[in-house]
């Protein structure tokens, strides 16, 4: 059975041609291919000049998944898969991993759509668990442990959240996932995020590195800002959702691009100079963000995420989202995302911190707004 359509990319499909300012991004300005060679060391300058463009590992580069491993004190590089395509492989590739008819997942809410949209097309149904609007996006965690199940193999989980940019505190991280594997239930920690907190201090530890049954899935294409080398992989210490996984992926992609892996490989030896980039965009998008929120107190719900890039207004007015976004884009060409995308029903819509261009959508929506009284 096929999932459902996914919202997201549909949305982004039927208004990209008319969009000159992309105010809902979920990705950070990207590099030049020159910009990111000029940060190759001797030797993977090497691997990029002797690249051949045959097959490469399905499993992908050692050195590639050496550099992956090293982010997580708990993983080798055998322990890590990569994928192409982002999370996306990654995720699809573990939800079949996971789930199957009569299973049950729990997914924390809103949620990214690889996250719920597959489970129901394999026979498994979802709970969701809502972080609280009125709380500054806190996720519940006695509403997690009700939802559990005796037939609960999976807890999907994404911090810093897309949409909402929420982050639980390390206690409550380390509860949830001590929670789940009481449980004996998997937690797949969507983690594309990660690193684009605003303290080092409040970067969580790793899922695979708390609980060895849990999986943390990571990218190229957020705090990196290399969404275009479309390469992802999950992380975790159970061989047997490991040996699962890759078999699964000898069905789907077989192997990542080979410049795509070792360009991969020169980005994360440079980990601290592009997360310090990454930062610096995001941090001077949040104060204009901030300055023009507070300018449109009467318009507009504003709650500054506490990590990562994205947040979730509310449309304050009495018109749906979805009309205030196609007039907006129609009229300024400022594209926002509806919360409606991802199943939310009060007038919310994703606001993206990554693209340097972004006060210059604000000024045009001031003109918008000021255009209709």
């Amino acid at each position: 059975m096929i999932p459902n359509r996914c919202e997201i990319e549909d949305f982004f499909g039927r208004w990209d041609p008319e969009v000159k300012y992309h105010a809902c991004a979920s990705d950070v300005d990207p590099l030049s291919l020159r910009e990111l060679l000029e940060l190759a060391d001797a030797d993977t300058r090497a691997l990029w000049d002797g690249l051949e463009l045959g097959y490469t590992e399905t499993t992908g580069h050692p050195l590639l998944r050496e550099a992956i491993a090293d982010q997580y004190p708990e993983i080798s590089a055998n322990e890590v898969t990569v994928c192409a395509g982002g999370a996306v492989e990654a995720l699809f590739l573990l939800a079949h991993t996971l789930l199957g008819p009569g299973d049950h997942a729990v997914v924390v809410w809103p949620a990214f759509e690889s996250l719920h949209r597959i489970a129901p097309s394999l026979g498994a149904t979802i709970t969701a668990v809502e972080l609280d609007a009125d709380n500054e996006w806190h996720l519940d965690l006695g509403a997690v442990r009700k939802a559990l199940r005796p037939n609960t193999r999976a807890l999907f989980v994404n911090f810093p959240h897309n949409p909402t940019g929420a982050l639980p505190s390390h206690a409550e991280f380390a509860e949830l996932l001590a929670m789940a594997g009481d449980a004996g239930v998997t937690v797949v920690s969507d983690e594309v995020y990660r690193y684009l907190e605003y303290d080092d201090a409040d970067t969580l530890p790793a899922a695979c590195d708390l609980d060895e049954r849990a999986v943390s899935v990571g990218v190229m294409s957020k705090a990196y800002a290399l969404a275009g080398l479309r390469i992802g992989w999950l992380a975790t210490r159970d061989q047997a959702i490991t040996d699962a996984a890759r078999t699964l992926k000898d069905y789907t992609t077989v192997c990542s691009s080979a410049p795509a892996e070792i360009l991969s490989l020169i980005a994360l030896r440079a980990h601290d100079r592009l997360i310090e980039r990454s930062r610096t965009i995001i941090k001077a998008n949040l104060a204009h963000a901030e300055s023009f929120f507070g300018r449109h107190r009467d318009t507009f719900a504003w709650a500054a995420p506490a990590a990562g890039m994205l947040a979730f207004p509310r449309l304050l007015l009495p018109t749906p989202v979805e009309d205030f976004v196609t007039d907006l884009v129609r009229d300024q060409g400022v594209l926002l995302l509806p919360g409606t995308v991802f199943d939310t029903t009060d007038n919310r819509f994703r606001v993206g911190l990554g693209r340097s261009a972004l006060p210059k959508a604000f000024d045009r929506m001031d003109e918008f707004l000021a255009a209709r009284g």
